[in-house]
C-alpha cells in the first residue's frame, strides 16, 4: 500500500483535515493521523486498517480496548497504541460534559443522558455519584471505585464524605455493566440497601441507584431496590 506522501495533496488525511474538518474523515483517516507516518509496519493507512480490523470496525470497540491490547496489532506499539487510547478517551470525556454542573435531575433517564456516553463502553464497572441539591441540581459528579461491585468493597465514607462536604441534600448511585445487560446483581442492591441505611443516619438520602447497560437502565427507585 502506498504512504501518505504518495498519495495527491488532496487526498492525504491531514490535508483534508485541514480543507474539510475532522467529520469529513473517515474512521481509517483519523486513526491513520494518530497513527503518524507509519513505519517498517507499514504506511500509516495500512497500520489504520490493521487496527480497526482487530475489532471488527468498531469504534466503540476500539474504545474499550486496553493500550496493550492495541499495542499488540502489527505496526502499532505502546506510543501508537497510548496516542489511540488517549484520544478515544478525550472523546468519552466530551461527550460526558454535555450535560453540567447544576442541571436538574427529574429521573433515571437524565442520569442515564448524562452517564451514559462516559460509561457504555468501559471494559470494567465504575461507580460514581451524583450529588444534588435540594432541588436535585447536579452540585458535583464524583467518581467512587472501579471493578466488580461488592458490598464489602464499598466504605460508605467514600460516598458521603464529599456529600457532607459540598452540603448535598441528597445522592443518586450510578454504575455500569460491561455485559450491556442493566439487570442489578445481588450485590447492586446489596450496596444500595447499605448505603441508603447510611444516609438514613447522616440526613442524606439516596434517592437512586442507576445501572446503564448498552443503550438501556434500570432504575432500583423504581424497582422497589431502596426499600
Amino acid at each position: 500500500m502506498p504512504s501518505i506522501s504518495d498519495l495527491p495533496p488532496g487526498e492525504r488525511p491531514r490535508e483534508r483535515l485541514d480543507a474539510l474538518g475532522p467529520e469529513a474523515l473517515t474512521g481509517r483517516e483519523l486513526v491513520a493521523l494518530l497513527v503518524g507516518s507509519g513505519g517498517r509496519g507499514g504506511s500509516a493507512l495500512g497500520i489504520a486498517d490493521e487496527v480497526l480490523a482487530s475489532v471488527a470496525g468498531s469504534l466503540r470497540t476500539l474504545g474499550s480496548a486496553s493500550p496493550s491490547a492495541i499495542a499488540a496489532v502489527p505496526g502499532v506499539g505502546m506510543a501508537t497504541a497510548a496516542r489511540i487510547a488517549a484520544a478515544l478517551e478525550l472523546g468519552r470525556r466530551a461527550s460526558a460534559e454535555v450535560r453540567h454542573p447544576g442541571d436538574r435531575v427529574r429521573g433515571p433517564r437524565d442520569v442515564f443522558d448524562r452517564m451514559e456516553p462516559r460509561l457504555r463502553d468501559l471494559p470494567q464497572e465504575e461507580f460514581h455519584a451524583l450529588l444534588l441539591s435540594a432541588r436535585h441540581s447536579v452540585i458535583r459528579e464524583v467518581f467512587i471505585t472501579r471493578g466488580i461491585l461488592d458490598a464489602s468493597l464499598i466504605h460508605p465514607r467514600e460516598v458521603f464524605r464529599p456529600a457532607i462536604a459540598q452540603s448535598a441534600a441528597a445522592i443518586i448511585l450510578v454504575h455500569n455493566h460491561p455485559s450491556g445487560d442493566p439487570t442489578p446483581s445481588a450485590e447492586d442492591r446489596a450496596v444500595t440497601k447499605q448505603l441508603t441505611a447510611v444516609g438514613r443516619t447522616v440526613g442524606i438520602s439516596i434517592v437512586d441507584h442507576v445501572v446503564i447497560g448498552d443503550g438501556r437502565f434500570v432504575s432500583l427507585a423504581d424497582t422497589g431496590g431502596l426499600e
